[in-house]
C-alpha cells in the first residue's frame, strides 16, 4: 500500500506542476491582452485546487505512516531526516495554502484583471516555492 502512495503522490506532482504552468500562463495572457476572466481560467484554477488538496491528503498520509519521517533527538542534525520531516512538509503546506488563498481570494474580486493578477502573483509564487523544495530532496526539478 505504501509504494501505490508513494507513486500516487509522486505522479501527482506532474499534473500539479503541468496545472500552475497553465494557469500562470492563462493569467499572463489575461493580463497582457486585458482578457476578461473566463469559464476555462476559473476550471483550470478548480483543476489545480483539487489536484492540490489531493496530493496534500497523499502526502499527509505518507506522513503519518513512513519510516522516513523521525520525531527524535537525532533528526535535526541528519540532513535528509530534517528535510522530509520538517523542511518537504512545511514548504509544501505553503504552497498549497497559497493555491487555495489565490483560487478563494480572486473569486472574491469583481475586476478580471485583479483576478489575473491575483492567480498569477500568488499561483507563481507557490510554483517557485514548489520547485524549490523539490529541488532541496536532491533528486532533481522533475
Amino acid at each position: 500500500m505504501m509504494t501505490g502512495l508513494l507513486h500516487t503522490h509522486s505522479l501527482l506532482r506532474y499534473f500539479i506542476l503541468i496545472m500552475l504552468v497553465l494557469v500562470i500562463v492563462t493569467s499572463i495572457l489575461g493580463l497582457v491582452n486585458k482578457k476578461p476572466y473566463g469559464v476555462w481560467d476559473n476550471k483550470f484554477s478548480l483543476y489545480l485546487l483539487i489536484f492540490t488538496h489531493l496530493q496534500l491528503i497523499v502526502g499527509l498520509i505518507l506522513y503519518f505512516t513512513s519510516d522516513v519521517v523521525q520525531f527524535n533527538s537525532g533528526t535535526m542534525k541528519n540532513a535528509e531526516l530534517r528535510y522530509w520531516t520538517v523542511e518537504h512538509i512545511f514548504g509544501m503546506l505553503l504552497a498549497v495554502t497559497l493555491i487555495t488563498v489565490a483560487r478563494i481570494s480572486s473569486k472574491k474580486l469583481t475586476s478580471d484583471q485583479a483576478k489575473h493578477k491575483r492567480m498569477f502573483l500568488m499561483n507563481g509564487a507557490a510554483l517557485v516555492l514548489i520547485l524549490s523544495i523539490i529541488y532541496m530532496s536532491g533528486r532533481g526539478i522533475l
